[in-house]
């Protein structure tokens, strides 16, 4: 059922991440009946609850740790675990009963951790141990259903999805195959290991972003399907090795995009307000943070790769600067416009030129664009700086918001300012 290993806090980006989707704050629960139970053990627990408002639903997440002694028995820990699943079920159905106007798009999801202490080591240890059937004993019970996990589960989860949407996706899948198993009587001895390899292989992976690619191709943002994309795609369908390889990749992508992320809000965070005179608060940066995680594995791949073409492109072109518009593979009305900065001070693309003037372009872009569905323009200022032989990537950002606009209005004000453009150019 289980085996020791040492504790340790090994969170992933997306561990860190899922804090600016808070929507309040931590609430530490209380339950009496492993209170009881664990004091008669000499041990404590720590019960919170973190409700996160992802970018395709509403995650309640409990988190729950026991301490008890080193030297406590088998058949205790065992009692241990089992009330500590009754008294977050029995939680979780009164919680249900109290706010029915809230369950809805709403997944339930438990982290359980049992840890020992050894006071004359000073050390601690975590049982490993998982949970098969993977949802609560009282499924049946009440809807919808609470799925539970076990710490190093969750943290496997965690470093191997890196995307707020892949996580819900997974949940969602999860939840499906247990459900499955359940109403079939046929028992799940999926590893938790199994389950993320069966949905990161799943070609409904690739469908949000074909969706979009194609409603791309219809608003003739592009005129042809994206090449990569088909590619992966195909290669997942037909289980073809390849797809490994795209998944790697994809993977890492992931990671550099949580990475640049972490980088830009940092500087802003530390020195926005002197720097830029602007309202850079907790609440806009987290909200900014939001925005710009929501990519899945396939959109941040694509991200990432057109800031890596940059080194491929001509010497003149690099020189002078250049724009790229890009859209997300997640959000069909979230657009990104890449100023790559050139070299030349007074050029149009310089770093002088463009950094005081991200706000405007933005607002000028989110006016041009024909997408209905637009809701918000990303505009970075990408500068690749060599030193010591390395390239670093300092990167400035704005993000605006775009209040909905039906497809006559946006006609109406792109040819407001072409009027107005052609008055100034007389």
């Amino acid at each position: 059922m289980s085996n020791l290993t040492r504790v340790r806090s090994d969170k992933s980006y997306l561990g860190d991440e899922l804090a600016c989707y808070l929507q309040s704050e931590v609430s530490t629960l209380v339950l009496p009946d492993l209170q009881a139970l664990a004091t008669g053990y000499n041990g404590q627990y720590k019960a919170q609850k973190f409700d996160y408002q992802l970018p395709l639903g509403r995650l309640q997440l409990i988190e729950l740790v026991v301490y008890l002694p080193k030297d406590i028995v088998a058949g205790h820990i065992e009692n241990v675990r089992k009330t500590a699943i009754e008294s977050i079920s029995a939680w979780r159905n009164d919680y249900l009963t109290r706010y029915k106007d809230k369950i809805e798009a709403t997944t339930y999801a438990a982290v359980f951790d049992i840890q020992f202490r050894n006071i004359y080591q000073n050390t601690k240890e975590r049982l490993q141990h998982e949970f098969r059937d993977g949802l609560s004993s009282e499924i049946h019970a009440s809807e919808p259903p609470l799925q539970l996990f076990g710490w190093h589960d969750w943290q496997l989860i965690l470093r191997a999805l890196h995307t707020p949407c892949e996580l819900w996706r997974f949940l969602q899948y999860r939840l499906e195959q247990t459900q499955y198993s359940a109403s079939s009587h046929v028992s799940n001895l999926k590893t938790e290991e199994l389950m993320i390899n069966g949905f990161l292989n799943d070609p409904a992976v690739f469908a949000q972003a074909i969706a979009i690619d194609n409603a791309l191709i219809k608003y003739k943002m592009q005129d042809k399907p994206n090449s990569a994309l088909i590619a992966m795609a195909l290669a997942q369908k037909s289980q073809s090795t390849t797809s490994q390889m795209y998944q790697q990749r994809m993977a890492q992508a992931a990671v550099l995009w949580s990475q640049m992320i972490s980088q830009m809000l940092k500087r802003y965070s530390d020195n926005g307000q002197k720097k830029n005179k602007q309202d850079f608060s907790a609440i806009n940066l987290a909200y900014w943070q939001q925005q710009i995680l929501d990519e899945s594995l396939f959109s941040r791949h694509e991200l990432i790769r057109t800031l890596y073409r940059h080194p491929k492109q001509q010497q003149q072109l690099r020189e002078q600067g250049y724009v790229v518009h890009h859209h997300s593979y997640e959000s069909l009305g979230r657009h990104y416009m890449l100023i790559f900065y050139g070299q030349d001070v007074k050029g149009q693309h310089s770093k002088q030129t463009i950094q005081p003037n991200l706000a405007k372009i933005a607002l000028d872009v989110a006016t041009r664009l024909p997408i209905a569905e637009l809701h918000h323009v990303i505009v970075l200022g990408i500068d690749f700086i060599d030193e010591a032989n390395e390239t670093f990537i300092d990167i400035d950002l704005w993000i605006q918001p775009v209040a909905a606009m039906s497809q006559r209005e946006r006609q109406l004000t792109k040819q407001i300012q072409q009027l107005q453009q052609q008055n100034l150019n007389r």
